[in-house]
């Protein structure tokens, strides 16, 4: 028989042994951890981090660094398409400006928030009206990052324009927004506007190989070269093809990439345009309708590139013009859910009718 003291040492000494296993949930967790990093999308894992990271627009981002290094930064209006790094430029200016107290002074408002006369009048007006204490940051300015502006309501930014005024003296306002058209005069004429236009395909390469190589992926010439072309100067998109066709397939291929995206492939174009410049009404349709099908291909990709192929063809311009206005009504009712085999026998039309004008041309 064991003493009360000698049994209840004997339970603390085995509960301290169960304590030291290494549980299953603890193991779980930091397995965890250590692939936490493979998870995150490659938009973000090489979101550039500073000024000089940032793939293009040079001379934009060496005029803000500027303004922002001799104390003069005002309000900025970033527009233009989305993936050419507008929100990432201002982010790592705020890196620079507040360093680790980039919490403390930046507020980060996106559309996915409610931004109505609501959040203005409360959430944006407390912020900039709380005096800034930086501690260790070089700006004792504030910064109010406004993502995607031109969702805000009209009632919103009549509401802001005011209190951006108010608040000159210790906060400044970054408005980012794809459309600045949807922008008020009122707060365009307050901000010092920079316009980011879609990427160069040598900065959109240049910054794929670089993604590559910290991957170690194995990408052909003719595979990058299809990621230039499908991400039309969007840095975001083609980083996104990368990653999904990587997924997909080990070697990234112009092939792998054509099929990730779902986009009719070069060579397949060529045919098509050939079968309709070439070939009778009946066996275009009945071609053009196999392949649809075998490939699962949309009518309006193909009407896109064919669309873009008409223009390395050599032509009269007015049988070009007509067959290319033609193309943008099938478009257009494509987009608005017409059925697909009445604009494809459109299209092998708007190609016979062509057809019928170039050989009278070269009678």
């Amino acid at each position: 028989m064991l003493g009360f003291k000698e049994e209840r040492n004997l339970k603390m000494a085995e509960t301290m042994e169960m304590d030291d296993k290494p549980s299953k949930g603890k193991n779980t967790v930091f397995s965890t951890s250590n692939n936490e990093p493979k998870s995150v999308p490659w938009v973000e894992k090489f979101r550039p981090q500073s000024l000089d990271d940032v793939a293009a627009h040079r001379d934009i981002v060496e005029t803000i660094d500027r303004l922002a290094s001799s104390n003069r930064l005002p309000h900025l209006l970033l527009y233009g398409p989305p993936g050419t790094g507008k929100t990432s430029t201002i982010l790592a200016l705020a890196r620079k400006l507040y360093g680790t107290q980039m919490n403390n002074m930046v507020l980060e408002l996106n559309a996915s928030d409610d931004r109505g006369i609501d959040v203005v009048r409360q959430q944006i007006q407390d912020f900039a009206s709380t005096q800034s204490i930086s501690f260790g940051a070089k700006s004792a300015v504030k910064l109010i990052l406004l993502d995607e502006a031109d969702a805000m309501t009209k009632d919103a930014q009549f509401a802001l324009r005011r209190v951006i005024e108010k608040y000159t003296r210790n906060t400044r306002f970054a408005l980012i927004c794809n459309n600045v058209n949807k922008v008020i005069p009122a707060l365009q004429s307050r901000c010092t506007r920079f316009r980011f236009a879609p990427l160069d395909a040598v900065h959109v390469s240049e910054r794929l190989k670089h993604v590559i190589e910290a991957e170690r992926l194995d990408v052909p010439e003719g595979g990058l070269k299809a990621l230039v072309q499908l991400s039309n100067g969007d840095m975001r998109k083609a980083l996104n093809i990368l990653q999904s066709t990587h997924m997909a397939s080990q070697l990234i291929t112009e092939e792998a990439v054509y099929l990730c995206t779902g986009n009719p492939l070069p060579k397949d174009i060529e045919q098509i345009s050939y079968w309709l410049l070439n070939e009778p009404f009946a066996i275009s349709c009945k071609r053009i309708s196999d392949i649809k099908t075998i490939k699962g291909l949309a009518l309006v990709d193909i009407v896109r590139e064919v669309t873009m192929f008409v223009f390395k063809i050599k032509m009269p311009a007015d049988v070009r013009v007509q067959l290319i206005n033609e193309m943008a009504d099938i478009e257009y009712r494509l987009t608005f859910g017409c059925n697909d085999k009445l604009q494809l026998g459109s299209l092998i039309a708007a190609f016979t009718r062509a057809r019928a004008a170039l050989v009278a041309a070269a009678k």
